[in-house]
């Protein structure tokens, strides 16, 4: 006789942690995510519904099936994932697992979630985020994200860390890490300073503020390369 564990029936929905990359719609007024693996190809918004990627009429999370949302019961458990290359430019997602769920020794799987937090990492040049900027690909109809500081956006498409809480609504919490302070030897980062999901503060202008005096830098940098070629374009006095 096969034995089977006994079904939990938790008071409050059980926490999990994952990581994922924040996407932007292609018109600029919704938000989500994209998973990095087996179901990258279908994006999420901040509550959402799994569903089969095999594309197979069952509910998931089923049990001959590895269909449904995935996550790992400890925080550090995930951030580990961060230091791969290929995730580098990905987020940090706290959820709550709701409806049906198979536990595992290291974490879930399960039908349905709430992303309560999503936590950005430092930009490539080692600044905190103060926008999430074109990562340089997408899926179809959303363009993929990743953490940067202002002086690093240059042209790019961008959204400030509370205007992606914004977009992405249902109450989603945006917050940015701390970089690793030079010569840490890999210490625990600092708490995360909050970026708010509701009406703007004084740190969102400032986030705002200092992207677009970025924005302004660029232009004026790209002004000067050109006035140095003339209105033709061209450094020479040559005749065409």
């Amino acid at each position: 006789m096969r034995l089977r564990l006994p079904a939990e029936r938790p008071a409050e929905p059980p926490t999990g942690y994952k990581i994922a990359h924040p996407v932007l719609s292609q018109d600029g007024t919704r938000a989500g995510f994209t998973g990095v693996s087996l179901g990258g190809a279908l994006p999420y918004g901040v509550v959402a519904e799994a569903a089969c990627v095999y594309g197979r009429r069952h509910r998931p999370p089923a049990r001959l099936c590895d269909c449904g949302f995935h996550c790992v019961h400890e925080r550090r458990v995930a951030e580990a994932l961060l230091c791969t290359a290929e995730h580098r430019g990905a987020v940090l997602l706290e959820v709550s697992v709701l409806g049906a769920y198979i536990r595992f020794e290291r974490g879930f799987r399960f039908a349905r979630q709430r992303v309560r937090t999503m936590t950005a990492g430092p930009c490539p040049c080692g600044a905190a985020a103060a926008v999430l900027a074109d990562a340089g690909w997408g899926r179809p109809g959303r363009r993929a994200l990743a953490p940067a500081c202002a002086g690093c956006v240059r042209g790019r498409t961008s959204v400030t860390l509370a205007a992606f809480a914004r977009l992405a609504g249902d109450g989603l919490r945006v917050v940015a890490a701390h970089p690793l302070p030079a010569g840490t030897g890999g210490a625990p980062a600092a708490p995360p300073v909050p970026e708010g999901a509701g009406e703007l503060g004084v740190p969102e202008l400032v986030a705002e503020a200092a992207l677009l005096q970025a924005r302004l830098d660029w232009f004026q940098s790209e002004l000067a390369r050109l006035g140095e070629h003339g209105p033709g374009g061209s450094g020479g006095a040559g005749q065409g």
